[in-house]
């Protein structure tokens, strides 16, 4: 067991601060999606939403791409194996283009079924399914470019992600004004500038990524699919617990629709800005897979506990810092969302649940980013099954007692609290039995 010097805030905060960045591009480059669309009208726009969902799916459920190759890169890095840590990446770079085109094929072969299991309107369906069957011709792209996101966090630089994913977003914004208005291709054209800007992002990380393999001297040996077995069985894991949390959270929109059309309509402003302010704690969880990933290859236990320790402690006071804001500016959240005084007022009813709820919340972010890092990927699928049981109990009883809006987050905050429970119980467990 070897002994490494403790991890700076400076280290934690150079991978922190740029990880956020990324994070914020891609609702970025949604918002500007839709803000293009939006101007061919209500049709084209209602579309968009269908497809929008569609693929934020699909990116949800690959998503284990980049946090299987984070820590399994930061291992081998950790151990001295700079070639090992190559051969990772390129397995996860093949297993990238092999599940995007298959992605591709159904998308493009099953996209009217797809988008009218989604319920849409008839007069929606057609452009819908024009756009769909474009832009499934990027999914193979996107796979790539989220396995090299995992890769350039195991190699601890968030930094080049963040540059590229900059450019990348910036040309779409360029091609979406050309493609929609310049050629007027309307729909179908944002589709186009999103396939031609995601499959340059995707050229530029792989010729990046060559670059590295060149100076590290990666072997070129022909990967076989049983070289993918590590990355299938955590990624079946990690599947199953996006699966579950996914199920967690549209239950819990499910119960605030049944509530009424006002609980519904501020459901959906409160749950946004909780989803931003889960992704401010992630960038610290990111952080955590990449640097407690190395310390546990470099068999360092005691610092990567020490490590994991500072970091549990940095979540909760952002998670604190972050509640603050949240309950001291709730009175003017609202009525930036919307001009319904009803539905400011039941949005002002449950922000300080939400407020509350933020320290346990980040708590549990940040332990995923950890428990990811240790590749202890059972434990936090069976953490998200036990908060899916709270959330179904809460939620149950929401409806059956009349407990409206509040009853739905204090539903949300049960999930929480589950997982919480089940990862804190563990991790401390640990610590008893080293004492």
């Amino acid at each position: 067991m070897t002994t490494s010097r403790p991890v700076s805030a400076r280290a934690i905060l150079a991978l922190a601060v740029p990880a956020l960045g990324s994070l914020a591009a891609d609702p970025v480059l949604s918002l500007v999606d839709t803000a293009f669309v939006g101007r061919l009208g209500a049709l084209p726009l209602a579309a968009l939403g269908i497809d929008t969902a569609l693929f934020a799916f699909a990116f949800a459920v690959f998503n284990f791409l980049a946090y299987a190759t984070t820590p399994l890169v930061a291992q081998a890095r950790g151990r001295g194996d700079v070639v090992g840590s190559g051969l990772i990446v390129r397995r996860a770079m093949a297993l990238a283009v092999g599940l995007g085109v298959f992605s591709t094929s159904v998308l493009a072969l099953a996209a009217e079924p797809l988008v009218r299991l989604m319920q849409a309107a008839p007069e929606v369906v057609d452009p819908a399914v024009s756009y769909l069957r474009i832009r499934a011709f990027a999914v193979t792209a996107l796979l790539i470019i989220t396995a090299a996101n995992g890769a350039y966090r195991g190699f601890k630089d968030t930094r080049t992600p963040l540059y590229v994913t900059i450019a990348v977003n910036g040309l779409n914004v360029v091609l979406d004004w050309y493609f929609i208005f310049g050629l007027e291709l309307g729909m179908e054209g944002a589709a186009m500038a999103t396939v031609a800007a995601q499959w340059i992002g995707a050229l530029v990380f792989v010729g990046l990524l060559r670059r590295i393999g060149r100076r590290e001297a990666w072997p070129a040996d022909r990967i076989r699919l049983g070289d993918l077995r590590p990355f299938v069985a955590i990624g079946g894991v990690l599947v199953l617990r996006t699966l579950l949390l996914m199920l967690s959270l549209t239950m819990a929109a499910a119960a605030a629709a049944r509530v009424g059309t006002i609980e519904v309509a501020a459901h959906q402003v409160v749950a946004q800005l909780w989803f931003l302010l889960a992704m401010i704690v992630d960038a610290v969880a990111i952080a955590a897979q990449a640097l407690v990933a190395e310390l546990e290859g470099a068999q360092d236990r005691a610092g990567a506990r020490a490590l994991s320790d500072r970091l549990l402690r940095w979540g909760v006071g952002v998670g604190v810092l972050l509640g603050f804001v949240v309950a001291g500016a709730g009175h003017l959240l609202a009525p930036i969302f919307t001009t319904d005084p009803a539905v400011q007022e039941a949005i002002r009813s449950v922000l300080i649940i939400a407020a509350v709820m933020q320290p346990l919340a980040a708590w549990v972010f940040v332990a995923d980013g950890i428990y990811l890092a240790r590749l202890a990927i059972r434990l936090l699928a069976g953490s998200t099954a036990v908060g899916l049981l709270a959330v179904v109990t809460v939620l149950g009883a929401t409806l059956g007692f009349g407990w409206g809006l509040v009853g739905v987050w204090w539903g949300v905050t049960a999930m929480i609290a589950g997982r919480a429970l089940v990862l804190g119980g563990a991790y401390y467990r640990t610590t008893l039995s080293s004492s």
